[in-house]
């Protein structure tokens, strides 16, 4: 991830925070950056798209707005997940799906679910991010029940959870697992849900 200026050589994103990318597939891309803010790579030269992502489909109940418990995992009670009814198989495993089309977190967005956690309303840069518990790639929405916070130091870390995500989107385009099925694991225990997937219990 390289910083500021004109884009270098080889840079296929430029985040909002002012880096650019690399990579190589757009799912995740800039995903602790803030998201993308521009798409360099010919493929997506026109910028994000417009998707009709539905209404927002909550995975359980949420039942609290104060008071949330901050740890490696989000407090169910606040963060029950949720994802998109219109962000089928078909369309996040289509070949033009970007995250950073669908993706939306103002700050006052980011700024509420800190202070339901009992954090400091701020800029955490990347010691913490506001995940989405459902991933964007799977489908999840942007709405604050399904966002929490992840410190980067807490094991497992949100690089694990990543690693996870990745691996359930390519899955569920394989049609080795079902959509629906995915989110409400991840929701449920992203943890229990890598360890089932990968064999061996989530280590940073």
């Amino acid at each position: 991830m390289a910083h500021g200026g004109s884009a270098p050589p080889g840079a296929t994103a430029r985040c909002r925070d002012g880096t650019y990318s690399y990579s190589q597939h757009h799912s995740g891309t800039c995903s602790h950056h803030g998201g993308v803010a521009a798409w360099l790579d010919r493929s997506s030269s026109a910028g994000a798209r417009t998707v009709a992502v539905g209404r927002t489909v909550l995975l359980a109940a949420r039942t609290k707005a104060t008071g949330c418990r901050l740890g490696a995992n989000p407090d169910p009670a606040c963060s029950p997940g949720a994802y998109y009814s219109k962000l089928a198989k078909s369309v996040i495993c289509s070949a033009g799906f970007h995250t950073g089309d669908v993706r939306n977190v103002p700050e006052a967005e980011k700024f509420a679910v800190e202070r339901e956690y009992g954090l400091a309303p701020g800029h955490y840069g990347r010691t913490l991010e506001i995940d989405h518990l459902v991933s964007l790639e799977l489908g999840g929405s942007n709405d604050i029940a399904n966002l929490f916070p992840e410190r980067a130091n807490a094991h497992p870390g949100y690089k694990v959870k990543d690693r996870l995500e990745n691996r359930l989107h390519d899955l569920v385009c394989a049609g080795s697992m079902r959509l629906r099925v995915v989110q409400r694991e991840i929701a449920r225990n992203w943890q229990g849900l890598y360890k089932r997937v990968y064999g061996v219990a989530p280590a940073d």
